[in-house]
């Protein structure tokens, strides 16, 4: 974790809250890239040989009255058949008492020596950022004090207001920059905050509405990426110009420091600072979505450091950079494999930022991979997974640039995450959950490397007659794959058992064990089974797991996830009867492939925000950000390739399909609501049963608020009932 910022939690796509690609806090300059910068606007569609034969190319005109007025009826026909079931009203009520419960365990970020936290809830629909103190949050009933109501500034100021971070200045953390964005989107306005004071800074810096991020230099100067004014986005819709920004300045006085190219993916300013107060400012540019140059900047002068493309900045604690490399790097004889955790001394890096001298950190084995990456003062707290389960180890800065490691038990079939640190002292906060392990807090002293749970979540639904097993497929070119199944102890092999089978597969994003209360409440007590695919496109076995499914190379994951399915099957832990999958974003592209691929194996298909229209992917919100990923319809034998495996653009007449629930929402700046539109539309068109369903607000996730993300889910899971269990 390498930026103090505090996001909104929630329900987000289905599962975690940073889809469209990796976890935020788990690959942080990455995910800046996949969260920070998704907020695209809505270009223009100039001529475009592939959209001539499209008869649907209508809907991707965001706001039209004629766009609006399709989705309007569409929801009101999905609404009319899922909340008129008679199962729905129960469903929703369970949801919502869980999204608005009292109990849940609020996420933390350690800040000024502090537990902060944004909370929302039935009289907080947009939410509360509020504040306790280390010792007070562990306890059962925290004293907690408000710093920002955002529901009261939304209603003073006539806005649509939603929290959506707060980028605190190191290491005072006396000052914030508050970003405020307006129904959910990714787009946001930025004010300067006075934690102390609990008050916007009267003159203070202040951002009009954008793409941007923002790095701290000192108390008065800031590095902005933004639209600067014409031609100052890349062809992805990102910011490729970086300027110094002095306070009291107007943007437009603003000095210009780095310029990239269009081409690019994006240019993005970091500040780093250790529990030391040593500092450093980054530059990144995204020369494409996987490869970067990173730049160290020192006032007006902008060195490149000589770093492998596919690496990235992670963290910085004793003077030391932390780079995690995702593909090897050669250096001075030695030889650092893809997955591997590298420091380099800071002090050396400024005197020399081309003859660079890596010491070894963190090295995975053939059966693990990199979690996350957090400092402490003077400690690194990192979390890993074997064969998908979960560790932890704290790390200790030694002589001549080593590093020792202590190991620190957690429990099995568990994810483990860190939730927040305290660059003050050696304290963090780390997150162990598993999919019948409600979510708890540990306290952990990275010091004396020792850690202790401090507070748990209540058990959300009754996990006592069910049980957490994981078996491997094996896909179409005899690679393993391993998937976990959580189902009830004495579940019947007679293939009659509902299942939902989830996975995303893309992205070097890893699917970890996670509780769910919806899930557990809504769909396991009721006897269902929940099953998770570790398929290719993910991280779970390092950057390997993810390459082999780049581009051309992606029929693999689609391979992967069919064999799990048919794995299942032949277990007969389900039939296609009963077989339901779910995904959202490169999820939601997953499931439209498996409904074109293999109709037969499936009675439910859940699709999440997803993308669809391969052939125009690059025309729509952020798509030309993720060529890196799928390939470009500009390069003849990847454009055959998304041909064949565009949803879209594979939908059959005279094939009998499951019929499928297609959702997005309105405010999604980051996939659009233009590819669910489509797809829906097309299915229309040919007569072909599905539900449709757009949320008005909440960005790229199920909604901006607890009732509306209670809402969506409880439509899911009457449709999955409807589906699998009548």
């Amino acid at each position: 974790m390498i930026t103090q910022t505090i996001t909104a939690s929630g329900r987000q796509v289905n599962r975690r809250s940073t889809r469209a690609g990796s976890r935020a806090h788990a690959y942080p300059l990455m995910a800046l890239l996949i969260l920070a910068f998704m907020g695209v606007s809505q270009r223009a569609h100039g001529a475009d040989p592939l959209a001539t034969d499209d008869p649907f190319l209508w809907l991707e005109d965001l706001a039209s009255p004629r766009a609006l007025e399709w989705v309007a009826s569409e929801n009101t026909k999905t609404l009319e058949v899922l909340e008129q079931d008679p199962r729905y009203p129960g469903l929703y009520a369970q949801a919502l008492a869980i999204a608005e419960a009292k109990d849940r365990l609020p996420q933390p970020q350690m800040l000024a020596g502090a537990v902060y936290n944004l909370w929302q809830d039935a009289d907080h629909v947009r939410g509360i950022w509020r504040q306790t103190s280390v010792a007070d949050y562990i306890q059962e009933s925290p004293a907690w004090h408000t710093v920002l109501d955002v529901d009261a500034l939304a209603q003073a100021e006539g806005a649509n207001w939603f929290f959506a971070h707060a980028n605190c200045r190191r290491p005072q953390q006396t000052r914030c920059l508050v970003s405020l964005s307006d129904g959910g989107e990714d787009a946001v306005s930025v004010r300067e905050f006075d934690l102390a004071s609990g008050t916007f800074v009267p003159h203070g810096f202040e951002l009009s509405r954008g793409k941007q991020t923002i790095a701290w230099v000192n108390a008065d100067k800031l590095l902005v990426a933004r639209e600067w004014g014409a031609d100052t986005l890349t062809a992805s819709g990102y910011p490729f110009v970086v300027k110094a920004l002095k306070r009291g300045q107007a943007l437009a006085d603003a000095h210009e420091i780095f310029r990239g190219a269009p081409t690019d993916v994006a240019v993005h300013p970091v500040s780093l600072v250790d529990g030391e107060g040593r500092s450093l400012q980054l530059l990144v540019r995204a020369v494409t979505f996987f490869e970067s140059e990173i730049y160290l900047v020192a006032g007006d002068s902008v060195r490149r450091l000589a770093l492998p493309a596919k690496s990235s900045v992670e963290e910085f604690v004793a003077g030391r950079l932390l780079v995690q490399l995702n593909e090897s790097w050669s250096i001075n004889g030695a030889v650092y494999s893809a997955g591997s955790l590298v420091s380099l001394e800071l002090s050396a890096l400024q005197h020399d930022p081309v003859h660079l001298r890596p010491t070894s950190v963190y090295v995975p084995g053939p059966t693990e991979s990199l979690g996350e990456i957090a400092a402490t003062r003077n400690r690194l707290v990192i979390t890993s997974y074997e064969s998908v389960r979960g560790r932890v180890a704290v790390y200790a800065p030694r002589s001549r640039g080593a590093w020792s490691k202590t190991a620190i038990a957690v429990p099995d079939f568990v994810s483990v995450e860190v939730a927040a640190t305290d660059t003050r002292t050696n304290q963090a906060l780390v997150q162990v959950q598993g999919y019948l392990t409600p979510s708890s807090m540990w306290l952990l002293d990275s010091e004396a490397a020792t850690m202790s749970p401090a507070k748990q979540l209540p058990a959300k639904f009754d996990a006592s007659h069910e049980v957490v097993e994981q078996f491997y497929a094996t896909s179409l070119d005899g690679t393993r794959v391993p998937y976990f199944v959580v189902h009830r102890a004495d579940m019947a092999a007679d293939s009659s058992n509902p299942t939902i089978l989830y996975a995303y597969g893309g992205f070097q994003v890893s699917e970890t064990p996670i509780y769910s209360a919806t899930m557990g409440k809504l769909w396991l007590e009721r006897g269902g089974a929940f099953v998770v695919a570790n398929i290719r496109g993910g991280g779970e076995f390092g950057p390997s797991w993810h390459e082999a499914g780049l581009k051309t190379n992606r029929q693999r994951i689609y391979d992967d996830f069919a064999a799990v399915a048919t794995d299942l099957i032949a277990r007969h832990i389900t039939s296609p009867r009963r077989l339901g999958i779910q995904g959202g974003s490169n999820g939601g592209l997953l499931m439209g492939v498996e409904f074109t691929q293999h109709p037969e194996l499936f009675s439910a298909v859940d699709i999440q925000v997803p993308l669809l229209d391969m052939l125009r992917f690059e025309q729509i919100a952020a798509g030309p950000s993720w060529v890196g990923e799928y390939g470009s319809v500009s390069n003849p034998r990847e454009r055959d390739f998304l041909a064949q495996i565009s949803p879209y653009n594979n939908l059959k007449a005279g094939v009998h399909y499951p019929e499928p629930l297609v959702w997005t929402t309105t405010k999604d700046d980051r996939v659009g609501p233009q590819h669910a539109r489509k797809f829906a539309a097309k299915l229309n068109s040919m007569g072909l049963p599905y539900f449709f369903y757009e949320v008005t607000e909440g960005g790229h996730g199920s909604g901006a608020n607890l009732k509306e993300r209670a809402h969506t889910g409880a439509l899911e899971m009457t449709y999955f009932t409807r589906q699998l269990m009548d």
